[in-house]
Parts: C-alpha cells; structure tokens; sequence
C-alpha cells in the first residue's frame, strides 16, 4: 500500500469493539455517534449523490425504515458530498420517484468519517466511498460491516434481516443459520468439553450430530 493509499484509509474498524467516534454536519442537523445510544444504528456509505444505483438503494433504505425502526435502529447515509448537494439530492428524490428520504445524510467533503470507517478504497475510487454498511448495537459496538463494489446495489432486506439476527442471538445466546428468518429454528452453540457433548444428545434438541443441533425460541 502506497503513502497516499496509508492517507485514504488509515485502518479498518474492528467488529466486536468500539465503532468510530464521529460528530458531523447532516440534512438533519449535526448528529454525533452518541446521539445513538440506546438504538441500535446501520450507517452506511454511498459513492456520490444524483447517481442510479445510489439512488435506488436510498428508495429502498427509506421503504424500510419502518421495519428498522421496528427493531429499535436507527438509519444514517454518507457520501463525500457536500450539504447542499445531499438536500438537492432528497429533493430531487421526492419529486422525481415520489419517496421521502426520512433520514439524515452526513456531509463528509473532509472525509473524517469516511477514513475511521474504512470506507475510502483507493483500488475502487480516490475520492469516493464505497458501499459500505455498518451495524452498531445499541452500546456503540461495531457488530457487522458489509462492502459492495461501485457497480451494485445492496439488498436492504438483507440488513433487516441482519439486525433482526444479531438482536435475536443476543438475546438468546444463539446462533442462526443462513438465510435465517423470524420463527426458523435457531443453531444452539456447540458445547465446549466432552461430557457436554455427550449431554447435549439428551437435552431435547434437534441434533444432526454433537455439534450441530437446532432449537425452536
């Protein structure tokens, strides 16, 4: 990695800790990642304003901020765009396609929030940030981060889907398996020493084998 590279992306967020402290300018007003407490939040990242397949994530983030906020998160966009740009943007938006952008968007012209995100990828653009996705739980911890190259679109169901997981392993202490949807059997954690294991077979369970057993909630 280049110098200028080092400049653009100094490091990656690290799941399971702290997420980035920011405090930026938005559509909404200025917004801090402290703001958040107590919500769970996705931040997510998209190349420029006034582009298609931004602009169709967007729809489809503002189409499911109901279900998001059902699940108490949350949602807040950034480009290296400026303010006013954004604004234009959201107008645009409603005019054009008759959706209303309920959420904040960051302006991010110094870039701050999009280098202690790791959103800036120099292979993919210099001066743009990729489509990044990240979700933080309702202690400021980064739980997941999700990246798209420049030429496709996310599946916003897909974070729903995400959200509603982690929430649900959590509070369970379980696992889900993939694909995994509301009211599918959960993947009960394999158990950590033998005599477990050979308990784990009488514990009422849907096992495959000693490690692999299902549970309904």
């Amino acid at each position: 990695m280049n110098q200028e590279s080092q400049n653009l992306n100094p490091g990656m967020p690290q799941l399971n800790a702290s997420a980035p402290d920011f405090e930026a300018r938005t559509t909404h007003g200025v917004r801090k990642l402290s703001d958040y407490k107590g919500k769970w939040l996705v931040l997510f990242s998209h190349p420029a304003d006034f582009t298609p397949v931004c602009t169709t994530e967007f729809m489809a983030f503002a189409k499911a901020y109901p279900a998001f906020q059902k699940l108490n998160c949350e949602l807040l966009g950034l480009s290296i765009d400026s303010y006013y740009s954004h604004v234009a943007w959201v107008r645009n938006i409603k005019e054009k396609f008759g959706v209303e952008i309920p959420f904040p968007i960051i302006e991010d012209l110094s870039m701050n929030v999009a280098r202690s995100y790791g959103m800036i990828h120099p292979g993919a653009a210099d001066t743009s940030a990729v489509r990044a996705t990240f979700v933080i739980d309702d202690k400021g911890i980064l739980r997941a981060m999700v990246y798209y190259p420049m030429t496709n679109g996310r599946s916003i169901p897909e974070f729903v889907r995400l959200v509603t997981a982690l929430q649900t392993s959590d509070k369970n202490a379980v696992a889900t398996p993939e694909g995994w949807q509301p009211g599918e059997k959960v993947i009960v954690p394999p158990p950590g020493t033998a005599e477990a294991a050979e308990k784990r077979i009488h514990d009422g369970y849907e096992c495959t084998d000693w490690y692999f057993c299902k549970k309904d909630l």
